[in-house]
């Protein structure tokens, strides 16, 4: 044995591969080196020996067998581990990547291989003028929906030809920190908030980004819909498992892009990963606006997210307008000042926040907490008969609902008092069947108890849904989200609320349209079995019938409505995951949203019980049987391994999502990375 010093005196040779594009000259290098010669003094003798005169500046030594950059130039070779059987890589940082954008657009630019994932998002979402960058993640498609897709394109009989938007000639995609694209941190307006165009000053500004006014377009607006043959060939999620495999791919975001072995020109998805889209305002986010809308439109369509016939046929209604609007050229011109306040204060109100914007008055949430007092219907499911529908007195007060057998006996002792903090509240409602019920799965200690409430009317559903909702996250009706979460259902329900109109079948504009492109293809297919006998029953007229109620929206509303609607949705925003529970000799799916856990019923699909983060006191991973366990208040505390992901993916969520709970509007647009990494990197 010698020791390190003696070692490190003594000289050896290092291969290192040189990535570039002159052939006459070779690619292997043998360099005489030392172990206490840094990683800087190494690619100075590298370039020295290769003589070829170019900027060397984006190069970086890869180590291939370990997978990681030596990035840390004034490192020696000994401190990094190198020795003589290491096989170096000298190769550009940044590299060209295909992106799938959520509006089904590939665009192709040049992105740093070797930051960290959520760095060299930030960096793309500045090319493609995405605000909050933190929501989006890169996606790898897993293996089975490739195959998938692969088998239907070999049975199709022309060649796909995909239509790629080019912007390598990036400032920022080429590592250097010129032009921001249209990201602007002023508060001076980007967009007109009426069509989403980019206003006309701004073009000149950055007249050197490569999102000229033509790319801006392709990315701020949502162009014409699919065919129904190509919406058959998408992959479509039939079960919770299949549901899981779409999460699978998450892209660690403290590892590099080379390290998690993406090679040059790959294909990922650019997706919003987290469902919590922050401070979104049509002035400066177009293009974040329309990704949004078509993310959204896309989970509708194929699927990934359920809902009922009436509200499938809002969405078509909506994406209808949409399409209409986005190829008028009408929706292009640009408006008079006047008309934009009336639209920007119209638009403030439908500012898309899933927990209803910070208090803008505190004196507010002290004041006397109001409570709801009305006869409502209470419906418990039986097992072996017909479900009990009674009539009864209910007190909403806090965050907890009581019922009395009648209002005289309000005073005294409730029959029951229902604690809805922690609990799922899911809308059982058909507007044109005049039903308006609440769904309410409460939490018990053997799993969840059941509860269904039945209102007479809008308003009252409105008023006592709203209240659940604030209950289930432990705020009470004194929080200043609760008048405009009433406000976002009543507008939801009025979309609902349409009557026939004849005028609207003979729309000389709607003899056009293919009622197939709106709707998913289980609804499709449900219309086509059901031949209808008269004209006022197709699926075109019935989604002409919707579209009335939303017919006199602006374009950027209209996506804001669409938006709004999807997240009214009771699976919006869940991610799901197959988990082996400690303990448990079954399979569970565990839904991961942006304030809770559930733990659902595989083959059911029922909630089994739910976790608020608000309660969470530490999570951590077990990196050896990786395996995650959660501790809560109340002693509570859980331990599950994750089969259909790595857990890795699962403990970046929860931190994730509580990093994301951290912002706030007073707050610069520029991030802590350091405590993303921290509540999500986990200690590997």
């Amino acid at each position: 044995m010698i020791s390190s010093s003696e070692y490190g005196s003594h000289s050896w040779e290092l291969l290192v591969t040189v990535d570039h594009q002159h052939e006459e000259v070779q690619k292997e290098f043998l360099l005489r080196v030392t172990g206490d010669l840094h990683i800087g003094g190494v690619m100075l003798k590298l370039v020295e020996q290769i003589k070829i005169s170019q900027d060397w500046s984006d190069y970086a030594l890869w180590w291939e067998q370990k997978k990681c950059w030596l990035l840390k130039t004034h490192w020696t070779l000994d401190k990094c581990g190198v020795q003589a059987d290491a096989k170096l890589f000298f190769t550009t940082q940044h590299k060209m990547l295909r992106l799938r954008l959520p509006n089904m657009k590939t665009v192709r630019l040049k992105v740093s291989f070797s930051s960290m994932v959520f760095k060299a998002v930030s960096d793309i979402c500045k090319i493609l003028n995405i605000r909050r960058s933190e929501e989006l993640s890169l996606l790898k498609q897993s293996e089975d929906i490739l195959k998938k897709k692969k088998k239907k394109d070999k049975n199709s009989k022309e060649p796909v030809t995909e239509d790629i938007l080019n912007l390598c000639n990036s400032p920022v995609s080429s590592g250097l920190s010129g032009s921001p694209g249209f990201y602007s941190k002023t508060m001076t307006p980007v967009y007109d908030p009426i069509s989403g165009t980019p206003a006309s000053s701004t073009i000149t500004w950055f007249s050197d980004s490569p999102l000229t006014e033509q790319n801006c377009s392709i990315l701020a607006f949502s162009h014409p819909n699919c065919s129904p043959e190509t919406l058959a060939e998408m992959y479509q999620p039939r079960t919770l498992a299949d549901k899981a495999k779409l999460n699978a791919g998450w892209l660690d975001s403290s590892r590099s892009l080379m390290e998690q072995g993406i090679l040059e020109d790959d294909q990922l998805l650019l997706r919003f990963k987290y469902y919590t889209f922050f401070d979104l305002n049509p002035k400066y986010d177009a293009v974040r606006i329309n990704q949004i809308y078509e993310q959204a439109r896309w989970a509708i369509l194929i699927e990934e997210i359920d809902c009922t016939e009436e509200e499938m046929l809002i969405f078509a209604a909506l994406q209808y307008h949409v399409s209409k609007l986005s190829l008028s050229s009408e929706a292009q011109d640009f408006t008079c000042e006047s008309e934009v306040d009336e639209v920007e204060a119209a638009l403030s109100n439908l500012e898309v926040t899933l927990e209803g914007g910070n208090a803008s008055n505190i004196l507010e949430d002290i004041t006397d907490i109001p409570k709801l007092a009305d006869n409502l219907r209470l419906v418990r499911p039986r097992k072996l008969s017909l479900k009990a529908i009674k009539p009864y007195w209910f007190v909403f007060k806090d965050t907890s609902v009581s019922y009395f057998k009648n209002k005289e006996s309000a005073q005294g002792e409730p029959i029951e008092k229902l604690n809805l903090k922690g609990c799922e509240v899911v809308p059982d409602v058909n507007v044109a069947a005049k039903k308006f019920g609440i769904k309410l799965l409460i939490p018990v200690a053997d799993g969840m108890n059941e509860v269904y409430l039945r209102c007479d009317n809008e308003n009252q559903y409105a008023r006592w849904m709203a209240a659940c909702v604030l209950a289930s996250k432990g705020k009470t009706m004194a929080d200043s989200s609760y008048h405009p979460e009433v406000h976002k259902i009543l507008s939801f329900l009025k979309m609902k609320n349409w009557t026939m109109s004849p005028q609207a079948v003979s729309d000389p504009e709607s003899i056009d349209m293919k009622p197939e492109c709106f709707i998913s293809l289980r609804y499709t297919k449900k219309y086509k079995s059901k031949q209808p006998t008269h004209p006022q029953d197709t699926l075109a007229a019935r989604i002409l019938e919707a579209h009335q109620n939303v017919s006199q929206m602006t374009l950027v509303e209209a996506k804001l409505r669409f938006i709004q609607a999807w997240q009214s949705l009771p699976e919006f925003g869940l991610s799901y995951y197959i988990v082996r529970f400690k303990g448990s000799k079954k399979d569970d799916v565990l839904g991961v949203s942006y304030n809770r856990l559930i733990r659902i019923d595989i083959a059911t699909g029922d909630p089994i019980t739910t976790w608020r983060f608000s309660n969470m006191k530490q999570w951590n991973v077990n990196w050896e049987i990786r395996q995650v366990a959660i501790e809560f208040d109340q002693n509570v505390s859980i331990a599950f391994t994750c089969l259909s992901a790595d857990c890795k993916i699962i403990h970046e969520y929860i931190g994730g999502y509580i990093f994301l709970s951290t912002r706030s509007k007073d707050q610069n647009e520029t991030l802590d990375e350091d405590l993303f990494h921290k509540l999500t990197g986990g200690q590997e």
